[in-house]
């Protein structure tokens, strides 16, 4: 899908909104979406798959990479430190892997780098506006926003093309983000959906993995016939809703199904896969850093019980967690701590149970960051931290504040990918920009869906206009990175 050249402009969070809600309201008055053929009019040929799910930790609010997983040279705090000789506030160390070092703070994940590839040249678009909604929205996309029709999810595409792993576990699984009552919560509900695809195939949402359990459960006191009848009477008032005439009769129909779905789920023992207190006491200990990581815990239970694709979220708040614009060294040891333990166990029981082979881990973020540039060399985007300083004269001063889009890293675990593997470079000293084999979001959405099976130019026709998985269909996998 082609952008307009205006789109390029800064974008206020109102229009943005604004725009994306009006290509929902669009999007769900056509009719379904049809598989496209390709030139020859032959169906797509389709990748073999070297995964069957795939689990995306989010990151969300921006890692800085310099902080995280790509070490620079590190100077300590002290007061006078110039911000222009700031490039890593921990220093690196030791992983299991020979060549490769990340910060100090994330020992466990050191300690499984041997099993997973790490890319360090991971790079996104200048948008003219460096908002995060904009950006999370590109990348959970593949889209720019605004566009023209709602944009599916990565986890709706798989959900729609591949299906669900068995008839009752949701294929597609949203852990640890709240949308409603947070900052930026309309914007986060744009891309956290199925977009055109419908209701069936869009994310169950659990913002607290500890009370996932109480979500699958029907409502105390109710009997099986009761809860059933229940059930039917509400599909009814579904189809008989004021807003059916803003609805297409696919939309209104996937709806309806996307019930049946949760209907199901709710009558099956199966759901018991949502409930993390069943999980031993020393394995549940292990996660334990907090929501992150009891979210982590529930999606292994979950990938490992039959769901498609979870994404687990430190959720994405304005100037908490990952959004470092102030006291960013003090924020990133805490987030170091909630992260560090937890996706190293998810690592380390996914390959006891012999699911790593066939089970994907993408660890990301929407950018990366830098002390002192906003955007990448050259932007024109409006510096937005808190407070500019030259000088470091109190501890608040001392991290990477700034948005960076010129370099930031992705860590892969499992479903095909190699193990020990590092993958790009950015540049020593800043400007920070990757400087050896630069992967797009294009291309990495290419390689994650390569692995799990679908090809990066498969589409779907909306109303007689293409629209692919991976921008225009273009794509590419980055097959260095296969084993």
């Amino acid at each position: 899908m082609n952008h307009s050249s205006t789109e390029c402009l800064p974008l206020s969070r109102r229009e943005l909104l604004r725009r994306l809600s009006a290509a929902s309201l669009a999007t769900m008055a056509l009719g379904g979406p049809r598989l496209m053929a390709d030139s020859l009019a032959l169906p797509i040929e389709q990748p073999e798959p070297t995964a069957d799910a795939c689990i995306l930790i989010w990151l969300a609010g921006g890692m800085a990479a310099p902080d995280t997983f790509d070490p620079k040279r590190y100077l300590g705090f002290k007061k006078g430190l110039k911000v222009s000789d700031m490039l890593s506030t921990f220093p690196a160390i030791d992983t299991s892997v020979d060549d490769i070092k990340i910060c100090e703070g994330l020992e466990h994940i050191a300690a499984v780098m041997d099993r997973g590839t790490l890319i360090r040249s991971h790079v996104q678009p200048d948008l003219g506006s460096i908002l995060h909604s904009r950006h999370q929205y590109h990348w959970h996309t593949g889209y720019v926003p605004p566009t023209t029709v709602a944009s599916p999810h990565l986890g709706a595409w798989m959900a729609r093309v591949l299906g669900g792993r068995n008839d009752v576990l949701p294929a597609f699984v949203n852990i640890g983000q709240r949308l409603e009552g947070v900052g930026e919560s309309e914007e986060l509900k744009a891309f956290t959906t199925a977009g055109f695809f419908g209701s069936e195939f869009g994310p169950m949402n659990l913002p607290y993995p500890d009370q996932a359990a109480q979500s699958v459960r029907p409502p105390s006191g109710m009997d099986a016939q009761r809860f059933a009848n229940r059930n039917r009477l509400f599909k009814r008032l579904v189809d008989s809703s004021p807003q059916r005439e803003h609805l297409s009769d696919y939309h209104q129909e996937s709806m309806l199904r996307s019930l049946d779905n949760a209907y199901r789920l709710l009558s099956s023992d199966q759901r018991s896969a949502f409930d993390i207190e069943l999980e031993p006491k020393e394995i549940f200990e292990k996660y334990d850093t907090g929501r992150f990581g009891q979210g982590c815990l529930l999606a292994r239970r979950l990938v490992e019980a039959g769901s498609r694709f979870v994404e687990v979220t430190t959720e994405y708040v304005p100037f908490l967690h990952f959004d470092t614009h102030n006291d960013g060294h003090t924020t990133m040891a805490r987030m170091h701590s909630e992260i560090d333990r937890p996706i190293a166990q998810l690592v380390r029981d996914l390959e006891s149970r012999g699911l790593l082979e066939r089970t994907l881990v993408v660890v990301a973020s929407e950018f990366s960051r830098d002390a002192l540039m906003e955007g990448a060399p050259g932007s024109n985007a409006n510096d937005q931290a808190t407070e500019k300083v030259d000088e470091v004269s109190e501890l608040k001063h001392y991290g990477l504040h700034r948005h960076f889009t010129g370099g930031s890293s992705v860590l892969m675990f499992g479903g095909g990918m190699k193990r020990g593997f590092l993958y790009g470079a950015t540049a020593p000293e800043r400007p920070l920009v990757a400087i050896a084999n630069p992967v797009s979001i294009e291309d990495l959405h290419a390689t994650i869906m390569t692995a799990m099976g679908i090809s990066p130019r498969t589409g779907y026709e909306i109303e007689g206009r293409p629209f692919y998985v991976t921008k225009d269909g273009k794509g590419q996998a980055v097959r260095e990175l296969f084993a």
